[in-house]
């Protein structure tokens, strides 16, 4: 099956965040049997010629979903053109919003995608079998981040085309008054309200969460798109362990 096949099956796809600016780093984490990798293009310092380096190191050993910076036209086509399994699109506050990322997304006559020939479309020689598939096969995940997404989640999970609501916790909570309580239980009842609405349109939920245990109880919930820790805590942490373990 396809990445986006597996995630509609409701399997359980675990991933972690890539924010270096460093193509070997990725393909570290490629060879490590992540389903995916989050590429954060919204707080990394790269463009998207760097993410297309980092996609290229995996190998296809992996999908790679992009975090585009911004919700524009020309943010989803780089995003995609560049060979992307799918976009994570930030901060998606209402269904307006959601069917136009949907629109830019999709090649005419489901959108309005722009035409170009890259690196997705193997420099033009795959064009035409690209072209038949990308509206099927790409995934478009939209963020509920903001309380706003929360209150609007009813209408933004009847735009046809949305793939996955994926949480971001940290932001959800800051936006709500309590900054990191991730925890708290009115944190936790939105989130429970967005996955409730999402399940009842057969929309996959994703989940960040800075380790394992962060996002064990979402996974267990049914939430599919699962991405924990990030590659600097991954290095940091490993190197601070080794260290201590150097001075005991």
């Amino acid at each position: 099956m396809s990445f986006k096949q597996r995630l509609q099956s409701g399997e359980s796809l675990s991933g972690t965040m890539v924010t270096l600016a460093s193509p070997e780093v990725a393909e570290m984490l490629s060879l490590c049997d992540f389903d995916w990798l989050f590429l954060d293009g919204e707080h990394a310092p790269l463009a998207p010629l760097g993410w297309q380096r980092v996609i290229q190191a995996t190998g296809g050993r992996c999908a790679n979903l992009l975090r585009v910076p911004e919700s524009t036209e020309a943010a989803m086509k780089q995003a995609l053109d560049i060979g992307t399994d799918g976009v994570i699109v930030p901060n998606v506050k209402t269904a307006d919003l959601a069917k136009q990322i949907v629109d830019w997304c999709k090649y005419p006559p489901r959108g309005s995608r722009g035409v170009g020939l890259a690196r997705a479309h193997g420099y033009g020689l795959g064009f035409a079998e690209y072209v038949q598939s990308a509206n099927d096969d790409t995934l478009v995940v939209i963020q509920a981040e903001h309380i706003d997404a929360v209150n609007n989640i009813e209408d933004i999970v009847k735009v046809n085309g949305i793939d996955c609501v994926f949480i971001g916790p940290y932001d959800l909570s800051a936006s709500m008054g309590k900054m990191g309580e991730v925890d708290d239980p009115d944190v936790i009842a939105a989130i429970d309200h967005v996955a409730a609405t999402c399940k009842s349109k057969n929309i996959s939920l994703g989940y960040f969460g800075v380790d394992a245990n962060a996002v064990r109880v979402y996974r267990d919930k049914g939430f599919s798109l699962i991405c924990a820790g990030t590659d600097a805590g991954l290095l940091t942490g490993a190197a601070m362990q080794l260290r201590e373990s150097l001075n005991s």
